[in-house]
Formats: structure tokens, sequence, C-alpha cells
């Protein structure tokens, strides 16, 4: 078994200092979409899905304008589709895909894969049909579902999982996957558990989006990116305590899971 760590797109946002980026107050910044690829006992698992090919070929209807403005397009060569080529697999061995959520930079691949089962939550999905808010409408973009897929609905009850609740597991899949809900930042929003040998790996999408924010002493987070989590949650209270449940877990276990969030380039690069 194998785990790969992907950039799957690469985000450009204007004042780059503003959100971590060591440049100029008024350069462009770097962000990543961090996702996986899972060689496991029933094909290959793919873990968000960054930047998809449609956003290749017409950004405007998979981004949005307002996106591709302030953040950057899509480049083909960072695509789920061709980072899988690259490996020397084959993008129609996709199995199944787990999204921490379903905004247009985590979603924007299912189209190139579809034949894969959509493992989300329930409520996710709920939120991405329904899109009832004006933020919502720009984050779900229906491009990325049009194809009609295969949906996986996980709603509330499970396990409990490191003292994590209501915890679901891919059906059938070695090694185990769990999707772990941290509502906050969308109705649905999930962080990723995967076994890795005698570790789990924790992915938690856009839960956190700064490493240091992970950390009970002196975590801090750029003022930009702060602004923008705050922004961007449904519910605030929820992304908070979240957070700091995501520090209790890093504290009281960091000899057994590796947390690392979907946008921050100095978590990837630590699995390089």
């Amino acid at each position: 078994m194998k785990v790969h760590h992907l950039n799957c797109a690469t985000l450009c946002p204007y004042a780059g200092r503003l959100i971590g980026s060591d440049v100029g107050l008024f350069d462009r910044g770097r962000m990543i979409c961090h996702c996986l690829v899972i060689e496991s006992s029933d094909g290959l698992v793919l873990v968000d899905t960054g930047v998809g090919m449609g956003a290749v070929r017409d950004a405007n209807r998979h981004l949005g304008r307002l996106f591709t403005t302030f953040m950057g397009g899509g480049v083909e060569s960072e695509t789920a589709l061709r980072r899988i080529e690259a490996l020397g697999l084959s993008p129609s061995d996709v199995r199944h895909i787990v999204v921490t959520h379903l905004d247009l930079d985590h979603a924007g691949g299912i189209p190139d894969f579809p034949a894969a089962t959509v493992h989300v939550h329930a409520d996710e999905h709920r939120a991405a049909m329904e899109r009832r808010t004006s933020n919502e409408r720009r984050r779900y973009r229906t491009a990325h579902w049009a194809h009609g897929p295969n949906w996986d609905l996980l709603s509330a009850g499970g396990d409990r999982w490191l003292g994590f609740e209501s915890v679901r597991a891919l059906p059938g899949v070695e090694p185990e996957v769990l999707l772990v809900p941290l509502h906050g930042h969308t109705r649905g929003h999930c962080a990723v558990a995967v076994r890795s040998g005698d570790r789990w790996l924790l992915h938690c999408g856009d839960a956190y989006f700064w490493h240091e924010e992970k950390l009970i002493e002196g975590a801090r987070c750029p003022i930009g990116l702060a602004i923008f989590q705050s922004a961007m949650a449904v519910d605030r209270k929820a992304r908070d305590h979240n957070v700091e449940r995501i520090r209790e877990l890093v504290r009281d276990h960091s000899s057994d899971v590796s947390v690392f969030c979907a946008h921050d380039t100095h978590e990837l690069a630590a699995f390089d």
C-alpha cells in the first residue's frame, strides 16, 4: 500500500505576504491543493481532487470569474488526472473519491473520474445541491457534478476515533479510510483519516489553513488567512471549536497521527 501526496492546483492570491508567503505585500502568494492518492485493495482512492481538467478548458464555468481573478486558474499538469498518470498509474483505476467538502478547489476534479464513487457527508451534499446563500452559489459549481456522479452520502452516527464522533469508514477498502466530521467551514465539512502503516494521516481539508494554527502553544495565523477563514465559515463557532480539537489531537497523539490541511505549502513539503 502506498499513499502519494500531491499538489493538484497552485493558487496565487494577491497580497501574498498577508497569507504567509515570503513575498512583497502586493505580490501574489502561493497556496496549494494537497490531495492524496491511495493504492488500496479496491483500486485507487483519491482524497480531494483539487482543480480539474474542466477548469483548464473553461475556467469561468468551473471556477468562476471572481476566483480566477484573485486566485488564478487551472494548470493541466497539476490536475489529479495528470498527476496520477505521472505516477505511472491509470486514472481509470480511481474507484473512490473522498472529499473533505465540495468547494470548487476540492471537488473540481470529480468529473475527470466519472466511474468513481464519490463519498461525502450528507449535509455537505445537501448544501451543495441547494446552494441557499450567495456564498454557497459561488463556492459550489454545478459543473462539477453535472455528469451525475455515483454519490455515497454518509450521515450522522458511526464510531469514535481518537476523541472524534460519528466517524464513518469506507466499506471494503484497505487500508482504512475514515470520514471524520469537522463542520464549520461548510455545513458538512469533514477530515479524512487514512491508515498508513503504523500511523494515521489526517487530511483536515479547510478546517484550518496555516501549519502553526494546530499548535497548542504559540498558535498563530497570518492575518489574511484569518480574515478569509472567518469570512468563508458558515459556522465560526463550530470551526473554532474544531481547531481546538485538532490542537488537542496533535498534542496527545503526535506519535500516532500526522495532521495536515489542504492549502499549506509547508505541510506538503514535509511529505516530500
